[in-house]
């Protein structure tokens, strides 16, 4: 499992560019900074009030327990970072400040729509920060394994309740890379340990698979 979130963390680092402001999810999302290319300068926002993230603590006895991530996280910081109250943090948000957010998902549709907070009968935290990111950000990226012990978690209607409608840009899992289109959801990139025979199994909706499909890339 852990080598299939390492492919998928690598493979969504590759949606960042230089100078943008990327927001991070809880999860699988957190791996992704240490793919990030050593000429790509992101600055990581975390909602609870600060830009300038830098990587998750992996030894808790060594942490600044004054950083902490919008999970609860202990983490590290860069130099140049900025600490602002959390009407700030949202400002920044919903200003459309954020380039782009990397979450994880329950339930995604081909039409956007996504459910990533809440299965009913189960006790939540709440939904956080998500519903402000998914519209203020600009860019929307899911990254999820593809089923959730075999079941499908891309599905024609989300049945679980909604973060927000019609959102998401792209969806990357250990298969591939998604992107929703106007004409439906749309497979870019298929990884060569599988067929489109093997993702659209795995897919609770139909796939269009684009002309100019490739391989997904890793490195």
């Amino acid at each position: 499992m852990a080598d299939i979130k390492a492919r998928i963390a690598k493979r969504v680092a590759k949606e960042l560019h230089d100078g943008d402001v990327v927001n991070l999810g809880i999860g699988l999302p957190t791996m992704v900074p240490q793919f990030v290319p050593e000429d790509v300068t992101v600055t990581l926002h975390s909602e609870n009030g600060f830009a300038g993230l830098n990587s998750v603590v992996e030894d808790v006895a060594e942490a600044d327990v004054d950083n902490i991530d919008s999970g609860g996280t202990y983490v590290t910081v860069v130099p140049w970072v900025s600490y602002f109250d959390s009407a700030t943090s949202f400002g920044i948000i919903r200003g459309g400040h954020v380039d782009a957010t990397v979450l994880g998902a329950m339930q995604v549709a081909p039409n956007g729509d996504l459910a990533n907070w809440i299965i009913p009968g189960k006790k939540v935290a709440g939904m956080g920060g998500a519903m402000d990111l998914v519209v203020g950000a600009k860019k929307v990226i899911i990254a999820m394994t593809h089923t959730q012990k075999g079941n499908h978690k891309i599905l024609e209607k989300c049945t679980l309740p909604l973060t927000a409608e019609k959102v998401v840009d792209m969806i990357i899992t250990e298969m591939g890379v998604m992107e929703v289109r106007p004409e439906g959801l749309v497979v870019t990139e298929l990884h060569p340990d599988f067929t489109k025979e093997d993702i659209q199994a795995a897919t609770g909706c139909k796939l269009i698979f684009a002309p100019d499909m490739k391989a997904m890339e890793e490195e």
